[in-house]
């Protein structure tokens, strides 16, 4: 059987995402919609 490999965000991209809702005030799922990835993702 093979293995799903799990996807890696550098540094940067999870910087940004923070950015997005701590500074511009935006909501987890509206930033969470435009990069493309899960809410949870976001909310770890």
């Amino acid at each position: 059987m093979s293995q799903k490999k799990r996807k890696r965000y550098d540094w940067a991209f999870k910087v940004e995402a923070v950015r997005l809702v701590r500074e511009e005030g935006r909501s987890v799922a509206s930033v969470a919609r435009d990069l493309g990835v899960g809410e949870n993702l976001l909310h770890r």
